[in-house]
Order: structure tokens, then C-alpha cells, then sequence
């Protein structure tokens, strides 16, 4: 099944966000902390974690749509991109990010889907990907370029800017040669 990766994840992060919501959001202190040692156990469950029920919904529609574009180029790719995205994208806000605030939520995640696929229609040698990019860039562009500005203080604008960063990366890492795998 081709979507099954995200649908996999997708489920993870809803069971996640039930879990931690009757827990009184009690898992949120392991999320990215910058540059403590306990905070790079974070860097693999922040896009787990949610800070409320609307954090949590916000993420979901691009998480799906998004991923559900990115999972058209084949599990193969979609698990190496996502695993690129929350691991140099959180290790980048972990280095880089607020140390006053511990940074959750699977934004970043979002942003990165969104850069990879921005930047996989750039490298493409086919005229799907551009399209793709193109429609993304529609539907998408204006709240993610608003999103990686420092806009408010509760709003890891780090992770939506690192995430991104690590998109572009993989994209650029899987351009050479044909991708598509199951």
C-alpha cells in the first residue's frame, strides 16, 4: 500500500496526542530543549507532541495532504525524507533554537514536506514535480513563508525554519536518478 508509511505515522501521532491530552499534556517537557543534553532526546519525539487540541488539528490537514504527496514518490523515499527532515531539522533547532522554551509539535514536519517538495519541482527532470511544486505553492506558500518569521513567542518559528532547510536537503539528495520506490 502506498500511503501506508503515513498512515502508520499519522496514527502515531493522533494515538500521541490522545494520550498526552489525558495526561494533561504531561509528555510536552520531552520535547526539543536547545542545547541541553536531555533536549536531543527530544529531537525524535517533538513532532509527536502537541501543546493543545488545536496545535494538534492545525498540523493534521498538511500533514496529510503533504505527506500524501511526498508518499506518491514511494515508501522508500518518503521514510528516508521524513526521517531527514525531524533528525537535521531537530538537531538544527537543538543547536540553534530559543533556550528558554522547549520546542514541540509537527510543524516542522510540515515545513519540511513543504520545502522538499518546493525544491524537488527546482531539481526535477520530469513535469510533475514542477507542477506539484506549483499547486503546493498555492495552496501553501503565503502561511509557510509567514511561518518561518519570528511572528510570536509561542510558535517555533526555529523549527519551521530548520525543518524546511532539511526538505530542501533531502530533495536535493534525492535528485539524482529515479526515486520511485515501494
Amino acid at each position: 500500500m502506498r500511503f501506508r508509511p503515513l498512515v502508520i505515522l499519522l496514527s502515531v501521532i493522533a494515538l500521541t496526542e490522545a494520550t498526552n491530552l489525558l495526561s494533561g499534556r504531561a509528555f510536552n517537557g520531552y520535547g526539543i530543549e536547545p542545547r541541553s543534553i536531555g533536549g536531543l532526546f527530544g529531537i525524535p519525539l517533538a513532532p509527536f507532541l502537541h501543546g493543545n487540541l488545536f496545535h494538534f488539528l492545525s498540523n493534521l490537514f498538511p500533514l496529510i495532504i503533504l505527506g500524501a504527496l511526498v508518499c506518491r514518490l514511494g515508501n522508500k523515499v518518503f521514510s528516508m525524507v521524513t526521517a531527514e527532515i525531524i533528525l537535521l531539522g531537530g538537531l538544527a533547532v537543538w543547536l540553534f533554537g530559543r533556550g528558554d522554551s522547549i520546542h514541540i509539535g509537527a510543524s516542522g514536519l510540515v515545513f519540511g514536506w513543504f520545502g522538499f517538495l518546493m525544491a524537488r519541482g527546482w531539481f526535477a527532470k520530469n513535469l510533475i514535480d514542477p507542477l506539484v511544486a506549483v499547486v503546493v505553492f498555492i495552496f501553501y506558500g503565503g502561511s509557510m513563508f509567514w511561518g518561518l518569521l519570528p511572528v510570536a513567542s509561542y510558535i517555533s518559528w526555529e523549527s519551521h525554519l530548520f525543518g524546511c532547510i532539511a526538505g530542501v536537503l533531502a530533495a536535493w539528495g534525492t535528485s539524482s536518478g529515479s526515486q520511485r520506490s515501494t
